[in-house]
């Protein structure tokens, strides 16, 4: 019974150690090497895993960052210019430098501005009612304020406001993620350019409806009547399917385009007060005054001296 016992034990025991020759084998054969700046990469970025790199989190970014070559195409929104050159330093790659961007509510169609024509019942979500019909106002193109781009920032950066029920960005918290825009059914967020100063000039409109049609839907919808681009000294803008586009990338902040449109779907953002040219010069005209009606106190001058001829008249006339 014994000896039973024994060679059973044995026999595990033998394949036992079998067993773990296998897989030390079959481990070491298909073994998958990564490289150790990974997770060095890793620590540096945000952590955020927002997807705006492109990649599904901060891990697949720093795999992409350490195992390619090219990195000029690779850039975290999150972290910005600052964390991918620390990032370029520590891999010994260069890294293209790339401006700081800011969502953008191209959409300027308030409650005041355009009207509700119907209201939707049903689920309080873009993109349910983008999938059913064109919206509760006139204009199919414009937001629906239905807060989806609201849910899906993770940094806070996006609220709708009860006044206008349009979103707004806070851009001291937006990064730039993307989420944002890939949310919005309509296409109305866009990711520019944050700007010099934070200054910024953009169509408040993606309207493609021709100038009547959109006017009516909305006061504040571009018309397409092409004063903008014809305004604009440096072919920023361009008018295509009836609505006009402010390239960031030519535009020098003249805001002349501000001006010339007669609907003000043209926005600038963190200018200072403009200053008037009419008032500016009615000052001037005020402060030449003074001086300018001294010649007129002339006639009051000479009032007297024709009252002088009169007695001279009358005694030549006795004589």
């Amino acid at each position: 019974m014994s000896g039973v016992l024994g060679f059973t034990i044995l026999t595990l025991c033998v394949l036992g150690v079998l067993a773990a020759v296998i897989l030390y084998v079959v481990a070491q054969k298909f073994k998958v090497y990564e490289d150790p700046r990974i997770d060095t990469v890793e620590s540096m970025l945000p952590g955020a895993n927002c997807g705006g790199c492109g990649f599904p989190g901060c891990r697949g970014m720093a795999d992409a960052l350490v195992k390619q070559d090219d990195i000029s195409n690779l850039y975290c929104p999150v972290g910005g210019g600052a964390t991918m050159s620390s990032i370029a330093t520590f891999l010994g790659k260069a890294v293209a430098e790339k401006e700081p961007q800011v969502a953008v509510v191209r959409c300027g169609g308030t409650y005041a501005k355009r009207p509700r024509t119907n209201e939707f019942e049903g689920a309080r979500s873009c993109a349910v009612v983008a999938s059913l019909y064109g919206g509760e106002t006139g204009c199919t193109y414009g937001c629906l304020g239905l807060g989806d781009c609201v849910s899906v920032c993770s940094f806070g950066a996006i609220s709708i406001n009860p006044e206008t029920g349009l979103p707004e960005v806070d851009e001291e918290k937006c990064t730039a993620c993307g989420a944002c825009v890939k949310a919005c059914p309509k296409m109305v967020i866009e990711l520019r350019r944050k700007g010099v100063k934070n200054r910024r000039v953009y169509v408040n409109c993606i309207n493609k409806d021709k100038g009547a049609v959109a006017r009516r839907n909305c006061t504040a919808a571009c018309i397409g009547c092409g004063k903008c681009v014809k305004t604009c000294p440096f072919g920023a803008i361009t008018l295509e399917n009836n609505v006009a586009y402010i390239d960031f990338n030519k535009c020098k902040l003249c805001r002349k385009c501000v001006a010339e449109c007669p609907t003000g779907a043209i926005v600038e953002v963190n200018f200072p007060a403009r200053v008037v040219k009419e008032a500016l010069q009615a000052d001037a005209r005020k402060a030449a005054t003074p001086t300018e009606k001294s010649p007129v106190s002339e006639p009051v001058e000479t009032a007297p001296a024709v009252e002088a001829k009169a007695p001279s008249t009358e005694s030549n006339e006795n004589k």
